[in-house]
């Protein structure tokens, strides 16, 4: 028996139960642009520059509306050093949202919510957990505030997409081009970390309490991640992440509750 090659052994390495075919992800094995090591520490840097934006605790001008600033460029930060490393490829990191794809968004949504919410239950259980400042933010605020936080999670939404995506694709390429690890291993390896370090990022919205940052942050992430490996298309998870978002906080909102599982709110 022969060893399968080309198309076939592509194929081997794929999980085909989720993974749609004839789309890679972009910028593995140097398609459709080779980035080196050196421009993905780059790129980790702009998603940590990113992130410091929204974190710090920054006097924006023009209140309420000021606050869409912090978002946008969480979002427009590693954009922008993608477009640069990588000229002309940028884009790859999207494609044409199909309405399956629209379908998809609010399935990932509903199952996240599912599995969020049971995680919670379970972790509160036994142990204290901080709110989601953003919901009690929400409750004491005006119609017009509130119409500003809600149009204010896109932009926001879309960044926290791009800080978790770009170093997915940086450990897949670091598994695979420097410590020699199959793809299938590489994309769960991925996963399993991106989840983790997303949640670690909610450590000072959530009192620095590590263990509800990554049993809850860190397992909506995973289930947040599935589209994006489904599709390779940063619209379908950014979707996915917004609704449930949405639901989450605005479930809270009319609950008249504060929210202990949003995974949004770096």
């Amino acid at each position: 028996m022969h060893k399968p090659t080309g198309q076939a052994s592509v194929a081997m390495e794929r999980f085909g139960w989720i993974e749609r075919p004839g789309r890679e992800f972009p910028f593995f094995n140097n398609q459709p642009a080779r980035i080196s090591g050196l421009q993905w520490l780059l790129l980790m840097a702009a998603a940590a520059a990113g992130l410091l934006v929204v974190t710090l605790p920054i006097a924006w001008p023009w209140p309420p509306a000021g606050r869409l600033i912090p978002s946008v460029l969480l979002a427009l930060i590693p954009l922008a050093c993608l477009r640069w490393v990588a000229p002309g490829h940028w884009q790859s990191l999207f494609a044409r949202v199909s309405a399956r794809d629209v379908l998809w968004m609010f399935f990932f949504a509903l199952l996240n919510i599912v599995v969020t919410v049971a995680v919670g239950l379970m972790l509160t259980s036994v142990m204290p957990q901080a709110t989601n400042p953003g919901a009690t933010m929400l409750q004491a605020s005006g119609p017009w505030e509130r119409v500003i936080i809600f149009a204010n999670m896109a932009p926001q939404l879309l960044g926290e997409e791009l800080i978790t995506i770009l170093p997915f694709l940086a450990l897949m390429a670091l598994f695979t081009q420097r410590l020699g690890a199959r793809r299938k291993t590489a994309v769960v390896a991925a996963w399993l970390l991106s989840a983790a370090l997303f949640g670690l990022m909610h450590l000072p919205t959530y009192g620095w309490n590590v263990v509800q940052c990554l049993a809850i942050i860190g397992t909506a992430r995973l289930v947040l991640t599935l589209p994006w490996i489904m599709t390779k298309n940063l619209w379908v998870s950014t979707g996915a992440h917004i609704i449930n978002d949405w639901t989450l906080f605005g479930m809270g909102l009319l609950s008249g509750g504060a929210l202990l599982w949003t995974p949004s709110g770096v």
